[in-house]
């Protein structure tokens, strides 16, 4: 019964491993049939399609970063003032200045009263000796002097830039170069988004590119604001965020004197910028004359002339013992017998036009030469008083409406003119494409009769 009962267990237990063996043969391939055994091979690279591939990914990556940068460029600007609008830039004015109100010819003929004399201080030869021998003038005091001027030369040279013009031509074997011209110029103002130069453009007047260099050696690039057509003049503009703080630190802005004193002959000067026609370079003297008028359309303007000697290119300013700025040089007005001494423009007369192109405002256009009415001719022929008119411009609007030369002009609008430099004031006041009406006196055959005209302003380029 035993031996039965395990004989039964061995058929089980063989029979269960026969199952097994077929189950894991239908899993496992070495016991599969010849029919079903697969072999999986690895598919071959297309080298040509994926360096093709690497390229378009490369490209497209390097069109990306550059519609990236673009984009950036672009936008940078925008959202940057967008979120910091930056400050509207400060309108640039000068002081008026005291002016001795002129009198008029019939003020001129009343007799004044007599002053009290005051009687002269009388001196002994004794007296006069002492006083003498307690001033001495040595080589050691002639030399302080000297220092003097050279620490207030340098000190006011903070304010003088050195101003090139470069421009690129073609030799002769059709090779661009580049040449330069360089001018002397004073930095007159700051608007708090750039500083404001005054320089003469009549040596750099092609330029392509402009260079400003300050006191420090310092370079940096300026933009042309605006231009005076009439005197040569220009405004500079050089960006804050150009100049270093080192520099901003070194530099100083010109105080603006006057040139309107009567006293202006004997006046001691120095010429700094480019008086002998480099740079840097400074001249000591007097002024000699300043009764000559430069007189150009809708304006006129004082020419000083000094005893110092420099190079006919001459630019940089004419500066008192104050250290103020009385005049700009210009030696193109010398004539033949002064050869190259050193003239200036008037700065009051020329404060108003710094004015106006700092502030990038175009002056009125009225196309007149001027003048006062001479006192001789008040008093002897009846000459009316005000703005005598001695040429017109040729398609002017003055020409237009119909002024003439001989002219009088007693009045623009509601106020009254008695001089040329009051009917100048009235067109500085003004802006182009003002209407104005203009009162004026013209000879008839007896007398002079009034004519009231009607003149539009251009704008003065």
């Amino acid at each position: 019964m035993v031996i039965s009962m395990a004989e039964e267990h061995g058929k089980k237990v063989e029979g269960d491993s026969a199952e097994e063996v077929k189950e894991q043969a239908e899993y496992t391939p070495s016991v599969q049939s010849d029919f079903l055994r697969e072999k999986m091979k690895q598919r071959p690279v297309n080298k040509r399609k994926l360096l093709r591939r690497t390229i378009i990914t490369a490209v497209m990556a390097v069109v990306f970063g550059i519609v990236a940068c673009l984009t950036f460029l672009i936008l940078e600007p925008v959202i940057n003032n967008w979120l910091y609008p930056p400050e509207e830039a400060k309108e640039v004015q000068f002081p008026e200045e005291t002016i001795t109100e002129e009198m008029n010819p019939e003020d001129m003929l009343t007799v004044d009263e007599p002053e009290e004399e005051v009687p002269p201080i009388e001196l002994v030869d004794e007296q006069i000796q002492e006083l003498l021998s307690q001033v001495r003038f040595g080589l050691e005091e002639y030399g302080n002097v000297y220092d003097e001027l050279s620490a207030l030369a340098q000190d006011i040279s903070r304010a003088i830039v050195t101003v090139t013009g470069v421009i690129s031509d073609v030799d002769w074997f059709n090779n661009i170069y580049e040449s330069e011209a360089v001018a002397s110029g004073v930095i007159v103002a700051n608007n708090e988004q750039s500083m404001l130069i005054l320089v003469n453009m009549k040596n750099i007047k092609d330029a392509e590119k402009i260079v400003v260099t300050f006191c420090d050696q310092t370079q940096t690039v300026a933009r042309l604001v605006q231009k005076d057509a009439s005197t040569g003049f220009a405004i500079l503009s050089v960006s804050l965020m150009t100049i270093g703080e080192k520099t901003m630190d070194v530099i100083t802005i010109a105080t603006l004197g006057s040139s309107n004193t009567g006293n202006l002959p004997g006046t001691p000067v120095m010429a700094l910028g480019s008086p002998m026609g480099t740079s840097g370079s400074v001249c000591y003297g007097i002024i000699t004359s300043s009764s000559t008028v430069i007189d150009q359309v809708d304006s006129a303007y004082k020419l000083m002339s000094t005893d110092m000697y420099g190079s006919k290119n001459a630019t940089g300013v004419l500066v008192d013992l104050k250290g103020m700025v009385i005049g700009i040089i210009d030696n193109s007005y010398n004539s033949s017998d002064r050869g190259n001494l050193i003239s200036a423009y008037g700065i009051s007369e020329l404060k108003r036009t710094i004015a106006k192109m700092s502030n990038n405002q175009y002056r009125a256009y009225l196309g007149i030469h001027g003048a006062d009415v001479p006192l001789e001719a008040i008093l002897e022929s009846d000459v009316p008083r005000g703005a005598y008119i001695k040429e017109i411009e040729m398609d002017s609007p003055a020409m237009t409406a119909g002024i003439q030369s001989g002219d009088v002009i007693v009045q623009i609008n509601d106020t009254e003119i008695a001089t040329y430099s009051e009917l100048l004031n009235e067109l500085y006041n003004s802006s182009p494409d003002d209407v104005v009406t203009i009162t004026l006196m013209r000879q008839g055959i007896d007398s002079f009769q009034e004519m009231k005209v009607t003149v539009t302003l251009a704008r003065r380029e």
